[in-house]
């Protein structure tokens, strides 16, 4: 071949590939850009919604990856690169890689759910998946909470963000439910301003809502009041035991009948309103 066959080759060569390895180019440089500008508006829409530092830097690195891999993909198909069978491997590496970290991503999808719709932050006191504590730590596969015993309990995020999430924090204020029992032969006015004045008499206990007082059953050996004091959620269980010593001895006081053996009868009653 001589040397014109090698021009015209040439030629001919740049006139085939030459506008596709321009577009490909062409693509690369805009694609690399809107990349880049999408990579800083979710970061600027993060910070402004105080997403965690780590799971910031994790979202941004896997969103820039995959924009990458759909960039690269896109030039290689207009280079004229078969593209489908190279679609199919990453595919197939994907859902392999997926069946064996199948529980790990879900957690770390359930601890994406969890800093997307923040249904607790750090410090608030919730009851999840048979726990109760104080929230310490939030991390992409895991939450940390710090038990009523001072016990740190590790809750996988996935199991989390699917179950049911009791945040008594949110509203800042509790209601302590009790239930006092007295006898038959009791005042029950009488009764009631005594347990009343247990409640007011206790600066824990708010005045708005008001506390209540109120007959909820007439058992077998016992008329039961609902006792209902309100309190900032802080203050629960200091409103709870308070209230319980302080009314056997203001009942006792008042001489007012507690039967025996149940000298006071406290029980949960999560189904009353």
């Amino acid at each position: 071949m001589d040397l014109q066959q090698w021009i015209n080759r040439g030629v001919e060569i740049m006139l085939e590939f030459g506008p596709k390895l321009l577009a490909a180019i062409l693509i690369w440089i805009i694609g690399s850009i809107i990349i880049k500008q999408i990579s800083r508006a979710l970061k600027r829409l993060m910070l402004s919604r105080n997403y965690d530092v780590s799971l910031q830097k994790f979202l941004l690195n896997l969103i820039n990856w995959i924009l990458k891999i759909v960039l690269i993909i896109v030039v290689l198909g207009t280079l004229g690169v078969e593209t489908t069978s190279f679609a199919a491997i990453i595919a197939a590496a994907g859902l392999a890689i997926g069946l064996a970290l199948q529980g790990s991503l879900g957690n770390f999808a359930g601890g994406v759910l969890i800093m997307l719709f923040k249904p607790f932050k750090i410090g608030d006191l919730i009851e999840a998946q048979g726990e109760m504590g104080v929230v310490k730590e939030i991390q992409i596969f895991t939450t940390k909470i710090t038990g009523l015993s001072n016990r740190e309990i590790i809750i996988p995020n996935g199991a989390l963000s699917n179950g049911n999430i009791i945040n008594y924090t949110t509203e800042g204020t509790r209601r302590v439910d009790l239930i006092f029992g007295v006898g038959y032969d009791s005042d029950i006015k009488q009764t009631k301003d005594v347990l009343m004045k247990v409640l007011t008499s206790n600066p824990k206990v708010l005045q708005e809502p008001a506390p209540t007082v109120n007959v909820i059953e007439l058992a077998d050996s016992s008329v039961n009041f609902a006792v209902r004091p309100w309190c900032k959620a802080e203050d629960y269980w200091a409103v709870y035991f308070e209230t319980t010593e302080n009314t056997k001895d203001a009942l006792d006081a008042a001489g007012i009948e507690i039967p025996y053996p149940h000298a006071v009868e406290i029980k949960k009653k999560d189904n009353f309103i």
